[in-house]
């Protein structure tokens, strides 16, 4: 399938990773492979324009940008007559990958997410997690959801807290209540080899198989483990049976990490015949349930009510790092990924950050919570208060207390995006059609009438704004602008807002 891209026609969509490079137009030449989700982020078999068409196929494809026009190893849906962005985003989201339900839990979006990754690693204890807890609202910060990260268990699908490391787990999640914390538990679609969970699920049938029947036995990130079959419905109750057994005593929900593509091979044998693409959707729909989820890695989960975050990120200025921030976030928002937290503050990717830890940049620091106090999701890791100096970790309050101040409207566009898929954040040529924004990805705007502009390289104090024709409110002050490029200088320890004015 061949068609042409339109004059002044720009596409966004696929992949949520990289998304620095986007969008196309008639001058692109890109190779996007959809086939297998082997990013480590959400991906969407969906690409949509600004002149008001879109592409869909319900399995992914292979697209081929260059010489003016599109190809596709495949047919597609085109659609078109849509207008613009806005209207071909809605249109494919009300036909494709329709919203509708309830979002995530409310307590995303009021305060900041806590996860102890960073601070504890692997070595996760119940003394540790209360003094972390503590330390939050000892040094200023609100109470908020806070994350139990991976080493909780003694191992892979056995989702009980480890006795050694949580003596008092029912107490701990009962003090920690008392402090204003919901909380949340890292577990993961993989079992540990050589344990009885695993002897178990094997005599269950509930393991993902390779061609001679065998369990597959998947390297990922922490070593080897079998994976958990989730297109059979006997493997969605096993687990059932052990999160419910959780929540009974307190916990609130579940990060579901894992399930990438990548760990995946092509001719994995299923209950369901399904795809490694499909094995990663099922992941999702199961997080779906629970109102207290986190996902990273997702294949098609457009629609659903789950909060998506940014895979870790290194502690750097790059365009890995800290400038793909703003770009994958309005990503996410054009594919259907509204509830989007921009990683955990400073980066998340503990290795890259540990290297780091002992030459710290309190600025990069500074500017991520900068950039993460207006998006859906706030979410710190790396202790601020401990990592940072005085002076610098008086700016992280600044923008926390920026979080609070809008934490009001940010709510409230969560709940409509729940209803109708609206991004949170949006692109300006989302908003702004005829502006010429089409490039724009490193500002956004907070619904329809807040444009929010965080400074993304290291040493300056101002940037250059697109500000769209009208009257708009920056600190105080009121300016006008026929569509002009500004340069502006926030406060320190925030982003640029300006207000739309009536």
């Amino acid at each position: 399938m061949v068609f042409s891209i339109l004059e002044n026609e720009y596409w966004y969509g696929g992949y949520v990773f990289g998304s620095y490079v986007q969008p196309y137009d008639a001058s692109s030449e890109a190779d996007i492979d959809l086939r297998r989700n082997d990013s480590t982020n959400q991906a969407m078999p969906f690409f949509v324009s600004t002149k008001g068409r879109y592409l869909w196929c319900d399995e992914g494809f292979l697209l081929h940008f260059g010489g003016g026009n599109i190809a596709i190893d495949r047919d597609v849906e085109l659609r078109e007559g849509y207008v613009n962005l806005k209207g071909a985003y809605l249109a494919a989201s009300r036909e494709h990958f329709p919203f509708g339900k309830e979002g995530p839990s409310d307590e995303f979006f009021k305060n900041p997410v806590y996860n102890s990754w960073i601070e504890l690693t692997f070595w996760q204890n119940e003394e540790a997690i209360l003094k972390y807890a503590d330390s939050i609202l000892d040094n200023g910060m609100s109470a908020g959801v806070l994350m139990i990260d991976d080493g909780w268990s003694d191992y892979y699908g056995k989702w009980e807290f480890s006795k050694e490391k949580f003596p008092h787990a029912e107490e701990m999640l009962k003090t920690l209540h008392s402090k204003g914390f919901s909380v949340m538990l890292w577990i993961c679609p993989y079992i540990t080899p050589d344990t009885l969970q695993y002897r178990q699920a094997k005599e269950m049938d509930i393991l993902i198989k390779v061609p001679d029947g065998k369990p597959l036995i998947t390297e990922w990130w922490n070593g080897y483990s079998a994976a958990l079959d989730l297109s059979n419905p006997a493997a969605v109750e096993w687990l059932d049976k052990q999160l419910e057994a959780l929540r009974e005593i307190g916990v609130d929900g579940f990060k579901f990490d894992g399930a990438d593509v990548l760990y995946y091979p092509d001719d994995i044998m299923t209950a369901g015949s399904v795809t490694p693409n499909e094995m990663a959707r099922l992941w999702c729909a199961y997080a779906e349930k629970y109102a207290f989820n986190e996902l990273r890695m997702a294949f098609k989960a457009g629609g659903m009510a789950l909060m998506q975050r940014l895979c870790d990120k290194p502690h750097n200025w790059g365009e890995e790092g800290i400038r793909a921030l703003v770009p994958d976030t309005l990503m996410q928002g054009i594919t259907g990924h509204p509830f989007g937290s921009p990683d955990m503050i400073g980066g998340g990717e503990y290795m890259n950050f540990r290297e780091n830890s002992g030459n710290l940049d309190q600025e990069l620091f500074n500017r991520h919570s900068e950039i993460a106090c207006l998006l859906p999701v706030m979410q710190f890791s790396a202790a601020p208060w401990r990592v940072l100096g005085k002076e610098s970790y008086d700016r992280i309050l600044k923008s926390v207390r920026l979080r609070e101040r809008y934490a009001p409207k940010i709510l409230e566009l969560a709940h409509h995006a729940a209803r109708t898929g609206e991004p949170v954040a949006r692109y300006m040529a989302y908003e702004f059609p005829e502006g010429g924004y089409e490039r724009v990805n490193d500002q956004f705007m907070l619904g329809e009438d807040i444009l929010v502009a965080p400074i993304c390289e290291k040493g300056r104090t101002s940037r250059n704004v697109a500000v769209p024709k009208g009257r708009w409110r920056f600190q105080g002050t009121v300016i006008e602008s026929e569509g002009d490029v500004m340069e502006l200088t926030p406060e320190e320890g925030v982003p640029i807002v300006l207000e739309k004015c009536e």
